[in-house]
Order: structure tokens, then sequence, then C-alpha cells
């Protein structure tokens, strides 16, 4: 498989965490996450998308606006590895950390594993 369409759900999958309206999340994880999917940082871990969407909503209120840009994307196997940078709502650039996920059969993600330098 190409890594085409790993990247687009890959893309929808990092929009989520930009958007701060619950239904309009729900949309970009009904088109990239396994409802049981699994995320993993050196900060929290989040079964499912009620889990990870609360953990969005935290991250919301440390960073307004915050979300991720990807600048590096690979995969092969159903498995990808992304480089990206943390920006905030004014679009500084305040980290930068490297991704690990694993996709399902339907190419919806079911890892999703962050490594950055915590504070």
């Amino acid at each position: 498989m190409s890594q085409q369409p790993l990247q687009s759900i890959w893309d929808t999958y990092t929009a989520s965490w930009k958007t701060d309206s619950a239904a309009d999340r729900t949309a970009l994880f009904a088109q990239s996450l396994d409802p049981a999917c699994t995320y993993n940082d050196p900060l929290a871990t989040a079964q499912g998308w009620d889990q990870l969407t609360t953990y969005m909503d935290n991250f919301h209120s440390q960073v307004p606006g915050g979300h991720f840009v990807t600048h590096y994307f690979a995969s092969h196997n159903q498995q990808s590895i992304a480089k990206w940078n943390m920006v905030d709502g004014s679009g500084q650039v305040i980290g930068e950390g490297v991704s690990y996920g694993r996709y399902n059969d339907q190419n919806r993600l079911v890892a999703m594993t962050g490594f950055f330098e915590t504070p």
C-alpha cells in the first residue's frame, strides 16, 4: 500500500487536535480512529474516543488554539511515524515530537504513541 491513504488518515486525526467543536471532532474521529483506539504519551494514556476527547480538551485549556503540524511522515505495513511541531494559537512553535501510529485493515488508527520532551 502506498503511504498516501495513511497520511490522509493521519492528517485527519491531527486535525481533530485543532478543533474545539465536539461535533467536528467526532466527525474527524469517525474518519480516522477506531472507536477502541489507544493513545499514549509521556503525560497521559487514553482508551477510546471519550478519554481522548477529555485529554484534548485539557490540552486546549492549557494551550488555547494549540495544534500539531506534521513536517515528516512515513508509513509501511499499517504503521506510521510522524515528526511534528506543537504550535500555539498564534502559530508559534512551542514544542516538537514524534508519533508512532498503528492502523487496522480499514485504515483507522488503533494506537497512537507520542514522544516528546516534558517540562
